[in-house]
């Protein structure tokens, strides 16, 4: 069995993914800002570098897998934040642990996108090129800035709607750019992406508003399968990502979302290559 990061550990799909992985017998090096065995913001440079001191330092140098889950919704009210976690946070913590999943005979990454990268109408282009450019000011002051023009219906439950959608598009861009570089590809670390949909998480709760009950029905992106993931369901997937069997997959972007994706775009994938 390996030695597996999984950052988020402390709840929602974090937590799911990590009592899988220690179910099937790896030993988990948690990251969270509580309840983990690496306590760290990853909202933060100085965060970031002491979760990846202490987690080199617990592994000993060597990781099979690395499941980067952390994340902050839409409700969160700086969309500088925002930028900085959901992006900046797995980036940075991937390229600083990818010496150590070098070391493994089956080295295996994972993040976590989101299906709002594609079904909300709201990215920024020029947050995404901020972003994959890798400035972290310049990409936390546009979003601060973007933000003051989100439309009023907003700002109660999704006050950083569109720098969250954008994050994840770009994350998900990074996974693809970087999987098939000779620095990860030709040393054999996989690195793909799952893109959740509704799954009942603190996290969904917070940015829907909505307490206790949720109706699949009125929700309001589609809901073909009619009901909600819950965090079992990715961190199923997460699990296969890191297997090493899992020897033929690098820069995907899985959506385990109960067919939103599909339903509101459904001749979106594949797109043709246009000569």
């Amino acid at each position: 069995m390996g030695t597996i990061v999984v950052t988020g550990s402390a709840s929602g799909m974090g937590a799911a993914s990590a009592e899988r992985l220690r179910a099937a017998g790896h030993r988990v090096i948690g990251v969270d800002l509580r309840s983990a065995e690496v306590v760290a913001d990853l909202g933060t440079p100085a965060g970031r570098q002491t979760a990846v001191d202490e987690i080199l330092e617990l592994s000993g140098g060597v990781l099979d897998g690395v499941a980067a889950v952390a994340g902050v919704g839409p409700n969160m009210r700086d969309a500088a934040a925002v930028a900085s976690i959901n992006y900046f946070g797995p980036v940075a913590l991937l390229n600083g642990l990818r010496g150590a999943l070098e070391r493994s005979d089956a080295p295996r990454a994972v993040v976590i996108s989101s299906n709002s990268a594609s079904t909300v109408p709201m990215i920024d282009d020029t947050l995404v090129q901020l972003l994959l450019s890798g400035d972290e000011d310049a990409s936390r002051e546009h979003a601060v800035t973007a933000q003051s023009a989100l439309p009023p219906r907003f700002a109660e439950t999704s006050p950083s709607i569109s720098a969250y959608a954008t994050s994840k598009l770009a994350l998900a861009h990074w996974v693809r750019r970087t999987a098939v570089t000779p620095e990860w590809g030709r040393k054999g670390i996989l690195l793909n992406a799952i893109a959740p949909g509704a799954v009942l998480t603190p996290l969904m709760k917070g940015s829907t508003g909505t307490g206790k009950d949720f109706d699949p029905d009125s929700f309001p992106t589609p809901m073909p399968l009619g009901i909600f993931g819950e965090p079992e369901d990715i961190g199923f997937w997460v699990e296969q990502f890191l297997r090493p069997e899992a020897r033929f997959t690098t820069g995907a972007v899985l959506y385990v979302d109960g067919g939103t994706d599909a339903a509101m775009r459904p001749t979106a994938q594949p797109s043709a290559l246009r000569l």
